[in-house]
Order: structure tokens, then sequence, then C-alpha cells
């Protein structure tokens, strides 16, 4: 993990004076977990997650609400502000701050969209199949948010299907019984919405 924080932190700035670092995947497959444990092997970078950008009448169409509250303000060399959504009460709440800092983490379903890698530094990929991420996630919300999970698949297939993220992430990440692997992913060649060739040997970080 301090391998990988090193390599993030060594990669030119992508949005202002932000390496903004995606962490997608599909709902379940540790996004939040291994987000947050490489968080603080960058020595606390912020961690914004897209579960509170998103909300129950738009569960993907918060692209713009993204780019007006942190895109632009980093784009600008400022701190963003973003008011985070509450599922149980339905509603935004008061705005809290996002520091511009030098590595900044958008962890959630759809971090790698097509109209947010061109401000990533690097794009990563929980690789876990959909089927098996859906049952840790129903597992681990329980069955009061079972109605939620059905329209939730339905429309995160619907999500990938229009706008894969996989195809574009410059590193795998697979959770093993000793912690994470790292491998080069499908986007790691140079390309239009890549800036980093990586390297093609594996790497077990953590």
């Amino acid at each position: 993990m301090r391998d990988l924080a090193a390599r993030l932190r060594g990669l030119p700035p992508s949005l202002g004076p932000v390496r903004l670092i995606g962490v997608d995947g599909h709902a379940g497959s540790g996004k939040s977990t291994f987000a947050g444990h490489l968080a603080t092997a960058l020595g606390g970078a912020p961690v914004l997650h897209l579960d509170d950008v998103a909300s129950h009448e738009q569960l993907f169409e918060w692209t713009d609400r993204l780019t007006d509250q942190v895109i632009r303000p980093f784009a600008r060399g400022e701190s963003a502000f973003y008011a985070p959504y509450d599922w149980r009460a339905r509603g935004f709440g008061a705005p809290r701050p996002l520091p511009a800092a030098p590595v900044v983490l958008l962890e959630g379903v759809g971090a790698g969209r097509r109209a947010l890698r061109p401000y990533l530094a690097l794009l990563l990929w929980m690789e876990l199949a959909r089927e098996e991420s859906w049952t840790r996630g129903r597992l681990r919300d329980g069955t009061e948010q079972r109605e939620f999970w059905k329209g939730w698949v339905e429309a995160e297939q619907a999500h990938f299907t229009a706008d894969p993220s996989r195809p574009h992430a410059d590193l795998l990440v697979l959770q093993t019984p000793k912690g994470y692997e790292v491998l080069p992913g499908p986007g790691s060649t140079r390309g239009p919405d890549q800036s980093v060739t990586q390297s093609d040997e594996s790497s077990a970080l953590w």
C-alpha cells in the first residue's frame, strides 16, 4: 500500500493542484474499505464517497452536481464544498469542505465515467465479479434495503452498459486473503483517456 501511495504522489496533478484518483467497481466490491486504507497510506488523503453525491432520484445522474461542487473549484485551485445526501432522510445536508489536497480519492460506482476521466490522474477498478459484489452488498445492507437493491442492480447494469469504467482502468485491485494485489488494467497502455503507462508486472502491495 505504501508503494501505491508513493506512486500516486509522484503523478502529475490532473485537476488544478489535485491528483484526483478514481476508485470504481460494482456495488459491494470493497471500494470504500480499500479507499480508506489507501487514504491512510497517503497520510490522511481526503476521500469523496459518491454515495454522498448521488440520491434516490439520481442514482447516476449526478455529474453536473459533482462538477459544480468539486471539479470546478479544484480546477481553480480552491477547496471544494459538497452537500452530502442523507439516504434515510432523503435530502441533502449542510455543505462539507473537501480540501484541494495533493491527492484526493473519488470513490464509488461511476467514479471512472466518461465525463470524469479527463480529470483523473489514475483510475483503479475493484476486480470482483458483479454477482459476487452484489451478494456482498446485500448482506452488508440487510433486509431493510432489499427493495432498494432491486432498483440499484438494474440501474447499475444500465450505467455500465452505456458508460463502462473497467476498460479504462489503469490498475485492477484484487482483494486476497493477505490483503490486496494490484495489477495493470485494460487502460494501462497510453491512450486518449490515460496519461500514465503502467508496468506489465503485478505488484502485491498490502
